[in-house]
């Protein structure tokens, strides 16, 4: 459980805290070649091997991987230029990008990468949730640019979890504290990446300088500003003003917000490509759920393009499947698509024996009223406005809905207990997926695994999980995931409702503003702005 509240904690609270000063300088507020933007939260301590308080977009600014991830999945080099795997898949041997520097500048190679590996995996407890750190046997420096390390069984995932935003990333010699322990806080941010952190007052704003020794393409603006602006309110309004040049991020803008200022024509603005799914999840464990009709029953009988057009305005895009079809293996699965029927609903629940009593609102069986709960978090609008939706959709076809609205540590605790009927939930997308959801099903105490405790292959579907995870071939990977993937969404417990998008609304004089495909990541790459 700890795990799962970690990456839901990182990936849809964010993170808050303190860090010091970094440096004093009036001069650099002034450039004129400075993009500003906004964010709720302190940038942090930009410790690259934690989580809480440094912010994902920040510790992607400075720090970098041995491997990016780009669209579709692909995996590209970053500071390693290649890598080697054996054909038991246990044995990754990285060749590093040579001339290299921290942004301080001291070199890049070999003995650095081992000295990050170590220390991340001193703690490699924390780190669970990624497990490739779990699996890590050994690390060895061949020479001065290869590096290797050892896994005590094939994982295939491995090469994609290196590319996740933390713990993987490196800091430089001098950022290392004496004990050469970073658990505890780094001495200076220093990094690899394109951006320098200069200027740093807690809780008020941060400002990353362009690093002009960067190994790779230079960014077109020189700096980058943060202010911190915990008010969505405040946010929006400074960038009316013209105080900000942009708004991004999950949970930065709200819907309404965006389509306001995006209707005045005045700004410009980019929906990004679906970054997670979100997810309707019936509890097979419970009696009235563990009917496949029942569950078909429901799926028909509401009408999701409408719900999903309606609560987030179109921002949002009707989902035909658990994961969207631009993550890796996820293109050929073969699914029935579920249309809106509630002919068809109803003829399901009378087939299963839940008739509609004469005078009466509510089906029954055997004396029992047709009635579920729908758990959602009380601090997500979308999660209340689509159980709201459902709640009416379902009373038409003689369905009772009761919708309660809990915390999130409240959520993912009942979740992960089987203590629910139905739970909203959405995966982690680009670059954790399709293996990090497919674990999650697979592992006791995260909620989906008692969840389609009735399916009729559940041990075959969790043999097929854990024979994934290991396998060398790709021809076989891609039949696995097919499998997998195809038939948790045709036994109907696990139902896609619609795809997430990030959205960010900016100035006219901004302009190639792209969202990267890892969702955690920066956008700052390409972004330019009039001076």
């Amino acid at each position: 459980m700890s795990a799962l509240i970690l990456i839901l904690s990182m990936t849809l609270l964010g993170c808050s805290g303190s860090s010091e000063s970094v440096e004093n300088s009036a001069s650099t507020s002034e450039s004129s070649n400075m993009i500003t933007f906004a964010w709720p939260r302190d940038v942090g301590e930009m410790n690259p091997h934690v989580y809480n308080p440094s912010q994902m977009f920040a510790q992607s600014m400075v720090y970098e991987t041995l491997v990016s991830y780009q669209d579709g999945g692909e995996l590209k080099p970053q500071l390693a230029e290649s890598w080697e795997i054996s054909e038991d898949g246990k044995e990754y041997v990285f060749n590093l990008r040579q001339g290299v520097k921290f942004s301080d500048g001291s070199s890049f190679n070999a003995e650095i990468v081992k000295k990050n590996f170590d220390t991340i995996l001193d703690h490699r407890e924390r780190h669970g949730w990624l497990r490739f750190i779990s699996l890590i046997d050994n690390t060895e420096v061949i020479d001065e640019h290869t590096f290797k390390f050892t896994l005590k069984e094939s994982y295939y995932p491995t090469i994609q979890e290196l590319a996740v935003v933390r713990p993987v990333r490196f800091l430089g010699e001098a950022g290392f504290p004496e004990n050469g322990d970073t658990s505890k806080g780094v001495e200076q941010p220093i990094g690899t990446g394109p951006w320098v952190l200069e200027e740093h007052k807690v809780d008020q704003y941060a400002i990353f300088k362009r690093n002009e020794n960067y190994w790779g393409e230079l960014p077109s603006v020189e700096r980058i500003k943060v202010n911190i602006m915990p008010d969505a309110e405040t946010r929006v309004l400074a960038f009316e003003k013209g105080e900000l040049d942009l708004i991004y991020g999950e949970g930065v803008i709200n819907i309404d917000a965006f389509n306001q200022l995006k209707s005045t024509g005045s700004y410009e603005s980019s929906i990004s490509e679906p970054v997670a799914t979100r997810i309707l999840v019936m509890n097979t464990n419970r009696e009235t759920l563990s009917d496949i009709q029942v569950r078909q029953a429901l799926h028909y009988g509401f009408n999701k393009q409408a719900i999903v057009e309606g609560v987030t305005s179109g921002l949002e895009e009707e989902a035909d499947y658990i994961l969207s079809t631009n993550l890796p293996y996820t293109s050929n699965i073969d699914v029935k698509t579920v249309d809106y029927d509630v002919n068809k609903a109803e003829q399901l629940l009378d087939d299963a024996g839940w008739k509609l009593p004469e005078g009466k609102d509510i089906r029954e069986k055997d004396g029992k009223s047709l009635e579920i709960e729908l758990m959602y978090n009380s601090a997500e609008s979308i999660q209340k406005t689509m159980a709201e939706a459902l709640q009416s959709e379902w009373a038409k076809i003689g369905v009772k809905l009761n919708i309660d609205g809990v915390e999130l540590p409240t959520q993912v605790e009942r979740f992960g207990k089987n203590e629910f009927d139905m739970n909203f939930y959405s995966n982690y997308g680009a670059p954790y997926d399709p293996h990090a959801f497919v674990n999650v099903v697979s592992t006791e105490g995260f909620g989906f695994r008692e969840a389609i405790s009735s399916y009729p292959n559940k041990d075959e579907l969790l043999s097929q999980i854990a024979a994934v995870q290991q396998t060398t071939d790709e021809n076989e990977r891609q039949e696995l995931y097919t499998s997998i993937l195809g038939s948790l969404q045709e036994q109907g417990a696990i139902v896609p409702i619609s795809y997430i998008k990030q959205i960010a609304i900016y100035q006219k004089g901004v302009s190639n503003f792209t969202f990267p495909a890892n969702r955690d990541e920066h956008p700052f790459t390409s972004i330019s702005i009039e001076e």
